[in-house]
């Protein structure tokens, strides 16, 4: 595909992506999502016009060029919320080079997102929740493995971390504080209180553990002393699960999205479980809102006498 871009927009695309990687310290994974997204753009107009594709045409990209292109990806069957984030990086891309190059991007800022049903999160029960605790720890045979899963599964839950921020704490946080600062998206802090099961769940760990605690070693450990690979979190939780009867939603980030919920559900302020969520924008939050609601309308529809 690179072949197919001009040596200009080659460097356009890497100078972008090195903006993105310093300036919103997104992640590598992001990243490669960006270029292959862009790239895949750049590629189809190459195709579409006939020639290569410079600085100076891609400039030049017209209304009917983005249709052009969106009937393409959805022709290829492309679904309307993977061209909604395709188009988002797009014109991420555009933003910054008509910004670098000074020509005008209207075309493609005013490209509207095709519209799709936001997924609303899949939490589990508050009951769940507790038993996918208790039976991850039945999964390994040693028992500081046991207490791992167990610990960080808890941190999921018991903080509502994302797998990475959990797996990203080092012995520097050790013995856990009341609170603790979390980096996430974006590099954006925040600060999330510890509850007591989670600081006996981690300290069991540790204590079982065979590695030493280190101030920049990997709070969670792999079986070899390395950092412990979120896989294998997800693959005891599918053991679990499967053990329980549970939906294939009940992954690491469930435990995030019951948190959230059960907050919600026991009285929480919206605006407080953003911040300790880290979302950016509360309209990211409000989907917990959907998804209370959506359990009270079946508990409602279930009892009603007319039901």
């Amino acid at each position: 595909m690179a072949r197919l871009i001009s040596p200009s927009l080659t460097h356009a695309m890497a100078a972008w992506l090195d903006h993105c990687r310093a300036l919103n310290d997104a992640a590598e994974n992001t990243l490669k999502a960006y270029q292959t997204d862009v790239m895949g753009f750049l590629a189809f107009m190459t195709q579409h016009h006939g020639d290569a594709q410079g600085l100076g045409p891609i400039a030049r990209i017209t209304v009917s060029d983005m249709r052009a292109w969106m009937a393409h990806e959805r022709g290829r069957g492309v679904g309307a919320r993977s061209l909604a984030r395709s188009l988002s990086a797009v014109k991420t891309f555009y933003r910054w080079l008509s910004e670098r190059e000074g020509f005008e991007p209207t075309a493609v800022l005013s490209t509207r997102s095709p519209k799709f049903t936001k997924k609303l999160p899949r939490p589990l029960a508050i009951d769940a929740a507790a038993a996918m605790i208790d039976t991850v720890e039945l999964q390994a045979r040693d028992s500081w493995v046991a207490a791992r899963d167990m610990a960080v599964v808890t941190m999921l839950y018991g903080c509502g971390l994302r797998i990475s921020e959990a797996l990203s704490l080092t012995g520097a946080s050790v013995p856990l504080p009341d609170t603790l600062v979390i980096k996430g998206k974006g590099g954006k802090e925040r600060i999330v209180p510890v509850i007591d099961a989670a600081k006996d769940a981690v300290a069991t760990y540790l204590r079982l553990s065979p590695h030493p605690v280190e101030q920049h070693s990997p709070l969670f450990r792999g079986t070899r002393g390395g950092a412990l690979n979120p896989r294998m979190v997800q693959k005891v939780m599918e053991k679990a699960r499967l053990q329980l009867g549970l939906p294939a939603t009940a992954t690491p980030h469930a435990m995030r999205h019951s948190f959230a919920t059960h907050l919600l559900t026991a009285g929480g302020d919206l605006r407080a479980i953003q911040e300790l969520l880290g979302h950016a924008s509360l309209s990211t939050t409000q989907a917990y809102t959907a998804v209370d609601t959506a359990h009270l309308m079946d508990v409602y529809n279930r009892a009603h006498p007319k039901a």
